[in-house]
């Protein structure tokens, strides 16, 4: 669909959600629009319901999502926008051939060996492209982004900020692509069908499926989220390596189908060590695309400056996160400000600064977890969408923030070819330079140290999923997130 970057989809056409079923005098109405155009203007929108049953009736094959069976609203839109009117299919009736039977229409059989493909959903099937002359100038192209996890708790917030324009803004049309996996697809379908009822009008097309490799196509930003939590008795070192598997076919399929300049935000844990497994299983996409998402550890930390100082938490700027996303993180409070002053004015309790301060930011998800039993599904959310718009929005003169990055090259010192959080700053072209205006005391250094240590195991520890030899673990401490076991 790249070449037509414009979309109308508010033309709606929805079977009923059971199997259909038809009396043996009913006749199948296949319908196929020849040469329909919808204008700007004609927004309206247009209802078909197939959606009666009759007792005695032989019953169609359902509608699963999965396998594709029979949906002859959905058959006629085959991707091909470009075909002339002429080569389209013209409406077809199917009638009875006995008395006590339906005849049903006839696809295509499936050739040996097919894998699954995505499967556009619903009305997001229908899809009409604007001639030239109707274009408008004040809406872009489709952006493509990819949601793995996207039937999880972090997603069904995530998915309705994007939908909606709060991240890429007010014109900008989308096309969700959303991964689940075997267990998870019945939900997948449920998430679908809230966002086809919520008649988002920049959300164009949404696609579901469990295949890396087809729900990755020609995505531009790739939000890997999906990971298998940690369970009760599960030693680190066997969560890195379960996840780590997932997040090597995840780069895999990404180098082999996704945009050459696609954007990777890494949220599924222990996620620095899984941007590097998925970077490394993608060499023609530049490392620096990858991210982990260490931007709920920097609200929090400016939540609880902010607290502390009697101020509203905008007045915070210059907020970095150190590290790994665990509790060796290093909240950096030496060079934060308040109101453009360095932290350390404002607030003179040094004590408070490197105990209570930075404890709280470490384990401020489990503290939450044991308050409401469940994680924090709904900030995450919104921090992501913070690490976007941080990356397609110029960054204010002189602030920066943070993300987990590839820290080869860093002008800090920090050890190379690991993902590291550091201090970034954009021109809101979705790339990224890292600060250099950054002071530095022992008493940083030596946290830093302790967190580039722990990402250092991480990495011999997954060493056959980066194509490094074989994996040898030797973790100084079980440091995952409290709350997470």
């Amino acid at each position: 669909m790249s070449s037509h970057p414009l979309y109308i989809s508010k033309a709606v056409y929805r079977l009923s959600r059971s199997p259909p079923s038809f009396p043996s005098s009913s006749c199948l109405l296949l319908l196929s629009f020849p040469c329909l155009t919808l204008h700007s203007s004609h927004l309206s929108m247009a209802l078909l319901e197939i959606s009666p049953s009759y007792a005695g009736s032989r019953v169609l094959p359902p509608n699963d999502l999965s396998s594709r069976p029979i949906n002859p609203l959905l058959a006629f839109k085959n991707r091909l926008p470009s075909l002339p009117c002429s080569a389209r299919r013209i409406p077809r009736i199917l009638c009875s051939v006995s008395p006590n039977q339906v005849q049903a229409p006839v696809l295509s059989a499936t050739p040996a060996g097919a894998t699954s493909k995505r499967e556009c959903f619903g009305v997001f099937c229908t899809t009409y492209d604007l001639k030239a002359a109707d274009k408008t100038k004040s809406w872009k192209g489709l952006i493509n982004i990819a949601v793995s996890g996207a039937a999880g708790m972090i997603s069904n917030h995530l998915l309705f900020k994007l939908a909606s324009g709060e991240v890429f803004g007010p014109d900008q049309p989308i096309a969700l692509k959303l991964l689940g996996s075997e267990r998870s697809f019945q939900a997948l379908e449920g998430v679908a069908m809230e966002l086809e009822d919520s008649l988002y009008p920049l959300l164009r097309e949404v696609s579901i499926g469990k295949d890396p490799y087809d729900v990755f196509q020609d995505a531009e930003w790739a939000l890997l989220i999906g990971a298998k939590p940690r369970g009760p008795g599960m030693e680190r070192a066997g969560l890195l390596d379960i996840n780590g598997q997932i997040f090597a076919e995840q780069g895999k399929a990404l180098n082999d189908v996704a945009s050459r300049n696609v954007k990777v935000i890494v949220v599924g844990n222990p996620c620095n060590t899984n941007a590097l497994i998925c970077l490394k299983n993608a060499p023609n996409i530049p490392a620096k695309n990858f991210h982990a998402l260490t931007r709920l550890d920097e609200n929090r930390a400016k939540c609880q400056l902010a607290l502390k100082a009697g101020v509203f938490y905008d007045k915070v700027s210059n907020m970095t996160i150190w590290g790994n996303h665990s509790t060796t993180q290093v909240p950096d409070f030496l060079n934060a400000k308040i109101n453009g002053m360095p932290v350390t004015k404002v607030i003179t309790d040094v004590k408070w600064l490197k105990e209570e301060f930075t404890e709280r930011v470490q384990k401020r998800g489990g503290v939450l977890i044991q308050k409401w039993g469940r994680s924090s599904a709904a900030s995450t959310a919104v921090s992501i969408v913070d690490a976007i718009r941080s990356l397609i929005t110029p960054t204010p003169e002189g602030d920066w923030f943070s993300s987990g990055v590839y820290s080869t090259g860093n002008p800090y010192g920090i050890a190379e070819d690991i993902v590291f959080s550091m201090p970034c700053r954009s021109k809101g072209d979705g790339d990224y330079e890292l600060a250099k205006d950054v002071i530095f005391d022992d008493y940083l250094r030596e946290r830093i140290k302790k967190t580039e240590a722990e990402l250092l195991a991480e990495k011999r520890c997954v060493a056959h999923l980066t194509g490094e030899g074989n994996a040898y673990c030797d973790l100084p401490e079980d440091t995952m997130l409290p709350g997470e076991q």
